[in-house]
C-alpha cells in the first residue's frame, strides 16, 4: 500500500510549519489529507495563513474550541474523540503533529492510541513529531508538557537541531527514532518572503519605512492571563519607548485584546496597536524592525533567520540555540529587566549564524517518511 499521510493542524504556526511539507506532497504526488482542529477559529489566526501559503483547504475541519484555559483535557479530549472517527475512516499510514499545542496531543494520543488495535483494525498506523527535542524546562507550561508527550509517544521525531535530538535521547528516546531535519519555519520563511516580492509592504501602509521601529508580540496564557505579569510587561516596554523613542508596533493577539478589557487594562500611545497581521505583512514587519519583543516561540526563531535581535518575554525558552548564537536573550517580565535586554540587543552586531538549516527540512522529512513506507 502506497505510503498516505495526515497532518493534523490548528493554529498559525502549525499552518506555517506544516505547509513546506504539504507542498512537497502536493509536488512528489504523494497522498495525504489534512485535519484543522479548530484551535485557532477566527479567519485572522488561520484561514489567513491557509490562502495566503496557498494551500488546499482543509478536508477536514473540526472547529473545536477550549471552553477555558483550565480546561485543557476537555479541549484535547474532544478533539481525540472526533479525530479518532476520521483517521479510523481514513487510514493514513502516518500521522503528522508540529509543535505543542493541544492539537499536537490530541493528535498524538488518537493516532497512538489507534496504533494499538492493530488485531482489530488491521492499521499499523505511526506517529510523526516536526520540531521534536524542545524543551523548556517549565512544566507550568501546558505547552511544555505536550511536546514531551508527543516525543515520547512518536515512531518519528524530526528534530530542528542536533541538541533536540540529544534532549530526546538524553529521555530514552530510541536514537534510530531521531532525526535532525532542521525547521521547517526556514522553509515557511524563504516561501513567504518570495510571495512578498512585487506586493506593497505593509511597512508603507503603516508609514514605518523610513522610520525605525520595534515589534511587539503577547499570547501566551502564562503572560496574558495573568494581569500582574501583563503589567509588568507593559511597563517594561514603556521604559524602552522612553528611552529610544522609536515606536512599537503590536499586531494583537483576539486572547490579549481579550484580556486586556477584561483587566481593564489601557496601552500607551506609543504602542501602536494594530489588528493581527497574515503571514507576509508578518514576515515584512519582522524584517524591518530593529528589535523584536515577544513571548512567541516562532519569533525567535523567525528574527534570528531574518536578523532580527530579539527580546523573550519568558522565564524560559525552548530555543536555546537562539540564546547561544546571540540572537536572542530571555528578560521574564521584570520591567527593569526587559528594558536593559532591549539596551543590550539594540547594540548587538547582527552577525550571528542561523541555527536552524538551509530551508531543505520538508524534503528531508520526507525522504524518512518515504524510506520506512514504500
Amino acid at each position: 500500500m502506497k505510503m498516505k499521510l495526515c497532518f493534523v493542524f490548528g493554529t498559525r504556526p502549525e499552518i506555517i510549519k506544516m505547509s513546506p511539507i504539504i507542498r512537497k506532497c502536493i509536488e512528489n504526488k504523494i497522498p495525504f489529507f489534512t485535519i484543522h482542529s479548530g484551535q485557532h477559529y477566527s479567519h485572522k489566526m488561520s484561514r489567513l495563513f491557509i490562502d495566503e501559503l496557498q494551500l488546499p483547504e482543509p478536508d477536514h475541519h473540526l472547529d473545536i474550541k477550549s471552553k477555558a484555559p483550565h480546561r485543557q483535557g476537555d479541549h484535547t479530549g474532544r478533539m481525540m474523540i472526533e479525530l479518532e472517527e476520521i483517521l479510523l475512516d481514513e487510514r493514513p499510514s502516518v500521522v503528522l503533529v508540529q509543535g505543542d499545542t493541544n492539537t499536537v496531543l490530541a493528535g498524538a494520543l488518537t493516532a497512538s492510541k489507534i496504533s494499538t488495535t492493530k488485531s482489530f483494525t488491521g492499521l499499523n498506523m505511526k506517529l510523526a513529531h516536526v520540531e521534536a527535542g524542545l524543551r523548556s524546562y517549565d512544566r507550568t507550561m501546558p505547552e511544555e508538557i505536550n511536546r514531551i508527550m508527543a516525543d515520547h509517544l512518536a515512531d518519528y521525531l524530526f528534530a530542528p537541531t542536533r541538541n533536540a535530538k540529544d534532549i530526546a535521547i538524553s529521555e530514552g528516546v530510541k536514537r534510530s527514532k531521531v532525526s535532525v531535519t532542521g525547521n521547517t519555519i526556514i522553509d515557511a520563511l524563504n516561501h513567504g518572503l518570495e510571495l512578498g516580492k512585487g506586493k506593497k509592504s505593509i511597512l508603507s501602509k503603516l508609514g514605518l519605512k523610513e522610520n525605525p521601529y520595534m515589534l511587539l508580540t503577547l499570547h501566551r496564557q502564562e503572560n496574558v492571563d495573568d494581569r500582574g505579569r501583563l503589567q509588568k510587561i507593559l511597563q517594561g516596554i514603556r521604559r524602552i519607548v522612553k528611552k529610544h523613542k522609536m515606536p512599537v508596533v503590536f499586531p494583537m493577539h483576539p486572547r490579549t485584546a481579550k484580556k486586556l478589557k477584561a483587566f481593564g487594562i489601557k496601552i500607551p500611545p506609543s504602542i501602536r496597536i494594530i489588528k493581527p497581521c497574515g503571514f507576509i505583512a508578518f514576515l515584512q514587519l519582522e524584517a524591518g524592525a530593529c528589535l523584536a519583543l515577544s513571548d512567541s516561540g516562532g519569533v525567535q526563531e523567525e528574527s534570528c533567520a531574518l536578523g532580527v535581535p530579539c527580546v523573550t518575554l519568558r522565564d524560559s525558552t525552548e530555543r536555546p540555540e537562539t540564546v547561544e548564537v546571540g540572537a536572542n536573550i530571555i528578560a521574564g517580565v521584570d520591567p527593569e529587566s526587559i528594558a536593559a535586554a532591549a539596551d543590550k540587543m539594540l547594540s548587538e552586531k547582527r552577525k550571528w549564524k542561523n541555527p536552524f538549516g538551509r530551508g531543505d527540512s520538508a524534503e528531508r522529512i520526507l525522504k524518512v517518511l518515504e524510506k520506512d513506507n514504500k
